[in-house]
């Protein structure tokens, strides 16, 4: 069984980890997960008890959780290609660092807009909200931008594990609409050039149900039901 990875609809971060297992080479499967509906489901939480995505589902069947741990997986089984580093090098603590500014800063200063549109408020409850939400996603750009310092990637060296989460947060601009990301120089050339990663076309592809051509190791999605017995057998 190929590993299966578990992504969220519409918008789930999980894009960033589908980007990186193109990236990898690396036989995969999907297995689509609609949010909020499937994703906070009984059948949904035997693969993820917290019922988040994404969710990576291993060979052995195993199910690994959260896109640090996962982008982490993807990287230690690519050392060599320069998406992942091996564990204690200067490389790796960089990665890290990086994976961590975005799964903390960068992510979460979304939050509060996501929330004010996805729960029932009083309009000064979702005007405050939507202010702080604008802020924080502000000085998350200024902050991504100097951590940047003007290299072509994240990492500096070529395309990593960091660059793939990256462009699955820093689209969630496009939707909310809070900076110009023309503001950033440096952000705005990265974002660019990541739309045209054949890779980040196959993840939008998938998402949009379109037509998709993988350059990876892709060998086909199924459904819920598909993989709870995949699961099953495997136990």
């Amino acid at each position: 069984m190929s590993p299966m990875l578990f992504y969220g609809v519409p918008e789930g971060c999980s894009f960033g980890s589908i980007v990186a297992l193109e990236w990898s080479g690396l036989p995969y499967r999907l297995c689509r997960v609609e949010m909020p509906e499937i994703v906070s489901s009984e059948d949904y939480k035997r693969i993820n008890m917290v019922g988040e995505t994404p969710s990576l589902l291993l060979e052995d069947g195993r199910a690994i959780s959260e896109s640090m741990a996962i982008l982490h997986h993807i990287g230690a089984r690519t050392i060599g290609n320069g998406l992942g580093f091996a564990q204690g090098s200067a490389d790796f603590d960089r990665l890290n660092q990086m994976l961590a500014f975005l799964n903390t800063t960068f992510f979460q200063a979304f939050g509060p807009l996501w929330y004010a549109i996805e729960h029932p408020l009083e309009p000064q409850q979702k005007q405050a909200l939507t202010a702080y939400g604008i802020a924080a996603v502000e000085k998350a750009h200024h902050t991504l931008e100097r951590l940047l310092d003007d290299r072509e990637w994240l990492l500096g060296n070529g395309p990593s594990l960091a660059d793939a989460y990256f462009v699955g947060i820093a689209r969630w601009n496009d939707f909310h609409k809070v900076v110009d990301r023309r503001q950033f120089p440096g952000l705005h050339r990265l974002y660019e050039c990541m739309q045209q990663q054949p890779a980040v076309r196959f993840a939008h592809a998938i998402e949009h149900r379109q037509e998709a051509k993988s350059s990876g190791g892709f060998r086909g999605e199924v459904d819920l039901a598909e993989a709870l017995g995949l699961l099953k057998q495997a136990a």
